[in-house]
């Protein structure tokens, strides 16, 4: 019976997070450290049980919307990395809606997650205008608007939805508008499947409409595609739109589907670099918005796992996260690869 060949992509993320666990454990070996209690303590973290495991899934439900974000302008030949300051602005549009606005149950809850959203898609306007009507590179204007986002947020935050007597957050969601808690003993929630849903909606568009096949098209060959009449205006929208409903989305999901604050820290702690890490989750997802879902998962258990790696094996915090980065390093290789060459050869 002949056997059916690995899939390339599979083979070189099994190669490069073998690379990853390698160079992790020789740098904990250079600081006296046991690599394989170290490891066990994250893989047992972050997968010993079923509620660590619905705890994994609570990290790396905001991130594979994040990196839906950038994969989705990658698609469309741009370098969105606008996805932290629409995340801001989506948790400052959930907030206002589902702390200040009493609503009947269901309807209180699409209305947050829709604001979210709505929020998140707006602040994507601008560099997108910008991209498409003056020719603004996308990095430059997103960067900027991500600061832009970091202090309205923080402002809006703080002299607007403050809780009376807590400075330090918002005005906490309502009952009304929190989606349900999974377990008692996990911080999961219904919101993972609004993203999962999100996410395999995004696909769908992309892999199954007209729309979807043009946007594509103008990222991977953007002389066949004004050659085939792609408006590339269009395509500069759509993707910017698209990725800022992702980014609100996750904004509003720490928000109104994170417990147990349910609230918007003033220093925005809950929702801040989630936006930056999507780049990193989208980059091992092979830009791909299932692959996105797939990276997020490992994300979160880095996120949720590492810890463990302290409280069991301990290995200082800061030595956690740069073994973590050194294992998505690795994994975001091949990807960073791709992308540089297909834009050297244009």
């Amino acid at each position: 019976m002949k056997r059916l060949p690995l899939p390339r992509p599979l083979i070189e993320s099994l190669v490069t997070i073998s690379i990853g666990l390698v160079a992790g454990a020789l740098l904990m070996l250079l600081f006296d450290y046991n690599p394989v209690q170290a490891y066990r303590a994250l893989f047992v973290g972050a997968f010993g049980s079923l509620e660590d495991i619905l705890e994994t899934l609570a990290f790396a439900t905001p991130l594979m919307l994040t990196a839906l974000t950038f994969a989705v302008g990658v698609r469309g030949g741009l370098f969105n990395i606008g996805a932290e300051g629409q995340m801001y602005l989506g948790a400052i549009g959930a907030t206002f809606v589902a702390g200040l606005l009493p609503l009947p149950p269901g309807l209180h809850l699409a209305a947050a997650t829709a604001a979210g959203m709505l929020f998140g898609a707006l602040w994507a306007v601008p560099p997108a205008l910008l991209k498409a009507w003056r020719g603004v590179h996308e990095v430059i204007s997103t960067i900027m608007c991500n600061w832009i986002a970091f202090y309205l947020a923080t402002y809006l935050a703080i002299n607007f939805l403050a809780e009376p007597g807590r400075a330090e957050r918002t005005a906490p969601a309502l009952v009304t508008a929190r989606y349900p808690v999974l377990t008692e003993d996990a911080s999961l929630t219904a919101a993972i499947f609004v993203a999962l849903a999100f996410c395999l909606v995004v696909y769908l568009y992309l892999w199954g409409t007209r729309a979807g096949y043009e946007l594509r098209l103008a990222g991977e060959n953007p002389d066949a595609a004004r050659y085939a009449g792609v408006k590339g205006g269009k395509v500069i929208l759509l993707s910017f739109a698209i990725g800022g409903l992702a980014a609100g989305l996750a904004g509003a999901t720490q928000i109104i589907g994170r417990p147990p604050a349910w609230s918007l820290y003033a220093t925005l702690g809950n929702v801040i670099t989630l936006g930056f890490d999507g780049i990193g989750v989208a980059l091992v997802g092979r830009n791909h918005p299932i692959g996105g879902v797939l990276a997020a998962v490992l994300f979160g258990a880095l996120a949720h796992g590492g810890r463990f790696m302290e409280y069991h094996a301990g290995v200082l915090s800061e030595l956690v996260r740069a073994i973590n980065g050194l294992i998505v390093i690795t994994l975001a290789v091949p990807e960073l690869w791709m992308l540089a060459r297909r834009r050297f050869s244009r």
